[in-house]
């Protein structure tokens, strides 16, 4: 009598880059995250020849790059499961990553209009990419996303026709108004999964969500946009800055992330969006006169920007891969790195200016290697088949 052969363990040395979109994307993100702030570290300490005209560019880069980047891996996987239709893979998926690079590429070039087109047409490619799986399944609750999309491509287009002298448009104020709308999708998308994640990942965390709130604290941030759109005076913005701080705060509270420090894969959400009331406190000071603004800015896009994305990305990874969801020393040592960064730049020149190039320094070294980290960490995860042998 025979006996019954085993089964074959599953296959996951099978190439899988361009299966998901979560995977090009994330492994994108975080080597451009890790080389680009590097290069821009050793610009700033004057260890390289200029890699960037100036800091808008930096900005521009980090949030029309980087985080767009980790926004189009994380709705490119998200609307999939939302609607059961597909989004883009293969050749699609493979275009769809050559737009956002060529962006990259064409931001060091004299070639200033191609550049403006390329990097204006990624979010409106990628909202058509969401917005046909959206529209079949007629999931309107989603909706939203597309014009969020539309809308961050008008102000990347904005700040490229404002430095080519075409209209009268302060470049900054596009880019502040482009954290702002980045800031919205943050507090949307942890309002639906950082409760969700702190009570599966933690059994009796309690995490609640309040639904006027939820409302209210999403409102503050529409009008903390059209206060910088306007714009309002200062008074008026650090008033609406000062209400959105305490909305979110109370936000935070209700969420129970005290109760997550065992779980690295759930804290690291509640410590991103602490930052987000950070920022949102630091922006009252801010107009109110009594701190410079970039300590704002950099508390929201390496605190609350680079918190969340490295949370996620690890996060999402690992679910769409079939792996526990369970941070291991890996994980856990780049989202220190990250936060560490976050803490060295925003009160390191805060308590003293003469830190002022040393804390630029010192935190980017730690956010390229957290993000430099994940990045050999998890490529040959975003890379090979999932580890349960199912397709995706």
């Amino acid at each position: 009598m025979d006996r019954a052969r085993p089964s074959s363990p599953p296959e996951t040395s099978r190439f899988a880059l361009w299966e998901l979109g979560f995977r090009p994307f994330y492994l994108l993100a975080s080597l451009f995250a890790a080389a680009s702030v590097l290069l821009w570290t050793a610009q700033m300490s004057g260890w390289l020849v200029p890699y960037l005209p100036g800091p808008l560019w930096h900005g521009h880069e980090m949030l029309f790059g980087y985080t767009l980047a980790v926004v189009a891996g994380f709705l490119l996987t998200a609307v999939r499961n939302w609607t059961a239709q597909p989004t883009p893979t293969g050749v699609p998926l493979m275009a769809l990553a050559g737009l956002w690079l060529a962006g990259r590429v064409l931001v060091l070039t004299p070639f200033v209009m191609a550049a403006a087109i390329v990097n204006a047409a990624f979010p409106l490619a990628l909202a058509v990419a969401i917005g046909i799986p959206l529209v079949r399944s007629g999931n309107a609750r989603n909706y939203f996303f597309l014009g969020l999309l539309a809308l961050m491509a008008g102000l990347i287009a904005a700040v490229h026709v404002a430095l080519l002298g075409i209209a009268e448009l302060p470049p900054r104020r596009s880019l502040v108004l482009g954290l702002d709308v980045m800031l919205f999708i943050m507090a949307v998308m942890a309002g639906r999964v950082v409760p969700m994640f702190t009570n599966n990942g933690v059994p009796g965390a309690g995490a609640s969500r309040h639904p006027l709130v939820e409302k209210f604290a999403l409102g503050t941030v529409v009008a903390l946009f059209f206060a910088d759109l306007l714009p309002l005076q200062p008074g008026i913005v650090a008033g609406v800055a000062l209400t959105a701080a305490i909305a979110h705060g109370a936000r935070l509270v209700l969420w129970r992330g005290w109760r997550t420090l065992g779980s690295p894969l759930v804290w690291i959400l509640h410590a991103a969006y602490a930052w987000i009331v950070i920022h949102l406190t630091l922006r009252t000071l801010a107009s109110a006169g009594w701190l410079g603004e970039s300590f704002a800015i950099h508390a929201l896009t390496v605190g609350a920007i680079g918190g969340l994305t490295i949370g996620m990305m690890t996060r999402t990874a690992r679910g769409h891969t079939g792996r526990p969801l369970r941070a291991d020393g890996y994980e856990t040592a780049c989202y220190v790195m990250v936060l560490l960064a976050a803490v060295v730049r925003v009160f390191g020149a805060m308590a003293a200016p003469s830190l002022y190039l040393p804390s630029i320094q010192l935190s980017g070294l730690l956010w390229a290697a957290g993000f430099g980290l994940y990045a050999i960490r998890y490529w040959p995860i975003l890379t090979r088949a999932r580890a349960d042998g199912r397709p995706g």
